[in-house]
């Protein structure tokens, strides 16, 4: 009887809807191992640049590639690069992600894998988009 109910919780640890702060930390990006804080911002969830290995060797990089000349001097570090609101448990949407490898921004949505991994899906218009994976630092 004992083994059916450790069974059963933990049948229902793996099946657990995920819940609002699976989505909070700190992730690491696809391309260029870039990490990005994902927190609560008002009614939404946002996300900023922690680190990369281009901002570890040269920590004062700017915005240079923004398509608005004014947003130029702003560091990267920091720099709010997405912001989504909840959809259900596992999604945000309703948002929009920037490149600043492009300086461009993207209508933008995040998913969160039942491996518990991010995909991060940006489109100029739907069915031009790009996707990848983020996976939890566990190193912050």
């Amino acid at each position: 009887m004992n083994r059916l109910i450790v069974a059963v919780l933990a049948f229902s640890a793996i099946t657990a809807p995920a819940q609002a702060n699976d989505f909070l930390g700190v992730w690491r990006t696809e391309v260029r191992g870039g990490l990005v804080r994902l927190e609560p911002c008002g009614d939404a969830i946002c996300g900023a640049i922690v680190s990369s290995p281009l901002l570890e060797a040269n920590p004062d990089q700017r915005d240079v590639r923004n398509s608005d000349p004014a947003l130029r001097p702003r560091a990267l570090r920091g720099l709010r690069i997405l912001q989504a609101r909840r959809l259900s448990a596992t999604r945000l949407g309703d948002g929009w992600v920037y490149d600043p490898e492009e300086g461009e921004t993207y209508s933008g949505e995040i998913t969160l894998l039942p491996d518990g991994r991010l995909r991060l899906r940006g489109c100029i218009v739907w069915p031009l988009c790009r996707s990848q994976i983020w996976v939890r630092d566990a190193s912050m």
